[in-house]
């Protein structure tokens, strides 16, 4: 396995993860194991970034081209 596809690999399983917390802290029902996996989520979050970073700066991982004004009007009055 290439170091790309490992980085890569990381940062689907982190996604996957996250996911998977959010949709458990929404289901929830007892307050401690909320805010457990609510610190466990954001600690994630956290490390799924710097992977983000280290990809980007490698190449990796190209992000997508930011949204223009009219995209973002677009959308905006689409939902509005």
């Amino acid at each position: 396995m290439t170091e790309k596809l490992g980085v890569n690999d990381v940062l689907s399983t982190l996604n996957s993860m996250i996911n998977m917390i959010n949709y458990s802290i929404q289901q929830c029902n007892n307050k401690n194991l909320r805010d457990t996996l609510i610190t466990s989520r954001n600690s994630l979050e956290n490390y799924q970034w710097q992977i983000y970073l280290i990809a980007k700066e490698k190449g990796y991982y190209v992000p997508a081209a930011p949204a223009g004004v009219a995209d973002v009007e677009q959308v905006k009055n689409s939902i509005c």
